[in-house]
């Protein structure tokens, strides 16, 4: 499926790369100078420290194409934790709504973005950054951040990951066109230990307000008990605590 790769040794965003692209394209870089994450935020980047990859996907083409779009981040968070499993024998929790976890500090993150702005959203980029080797982390990051060589104590072989989390993301994307939505919704569930009974501060247009997580709906949207309430969150900063 992800047969056209452009490999790049710099560049300042994989996904500005891929928006004019089309589906199944994929481009890979060394370095990025302006990666971003969700909400704005700067991914840090290093040379040759991660796997900084964005792909374009349509699911606009999908059997129900307002579920796959929704699922379209879940999905990918599973992909990546299959291909750590299968590459690195490395497991990974996930934390909604699109990071990679092991224990308490991050290993990764997934931001989806239309490729295109106005009217319907036909191509979705699709960018994963993963933590690979040591790296020198800024002050902000050093007591929350990890790597794939850290965790496991030995050098990673970063081609083998490359293969391993295109190939899971070209089979849980045949999921998301084909509607196989149960299947997604499962593994990520079975991976994401956070989402049920965890304590969070939700901060949305209406200021924070804390709750419990209760879980993901059907749509992939956080639900939380908030006092004799119960929210469905799609937007907005979760902390987790």
């Amino acid at each position: 499926m992800f047969d056209r790769i452009t490999r790049l040794a710099t560049t300042a965003s994989t996904n500005d790369v891929a928006a004019a692209l089309e589906e199944g394209s994929v481009v890979v870089a060394d370095q990025q100078t302006a990666g971003r994450g969700r909400r704005g935020r700067n991914w840090f980047s290093p040379p040759g420290s991660g796997l900084y990859v964005s792909v374009v996907l349509a699911p606009s083409r999908a059997a129900d194409p307002r579920r796959a779009t929704a699922l379209l981040t879940l999905a990918a968070g599973v992909a990546i934790a299959e291909a750590l499993d299968q590459s690195a024998a490395l497991h990974v929790d996930l934390k909604w709504p699109n990071d990679l976890y092991v224990g308490r500090r991050k290993l990764g993150g997934i931001l989806a973005e239309a490729a295109t702005t106005g009217g319907p959203i036909e191509r979705v980029v699709l960018g994963c950054g993963v933590n690979i080797g040591r790296a020198a982390y800024p002050p902000e990051l050093a007591n929350r951040a990890t790597s794939i060589e850290t965790e496991i104590g030995r050098l990673v072989d970063r081609e083998a990951l490359l293969a391993a989390s295109l190939g899971a993301l070209a089979r849980r994307y045949a999921d998301l066109l084909a509607g196989r939505f149960g299947d997604i919704l499962d593994a990520w569930r079975g991976r994401a230990p956070s989402a049920s009974g965890s304590r969070v501060t939700w901060t949305s247009g209406a200021g924070p307000l804390d709750g419990v997580a209760m879980g993901i709906d059907d749509d992939g949207a956080l639900l939380l008990r908030i006092d004799d309430r119960t929210e469905r969150v799609v937007s907005g900063e979760i902390l987790w605590k």
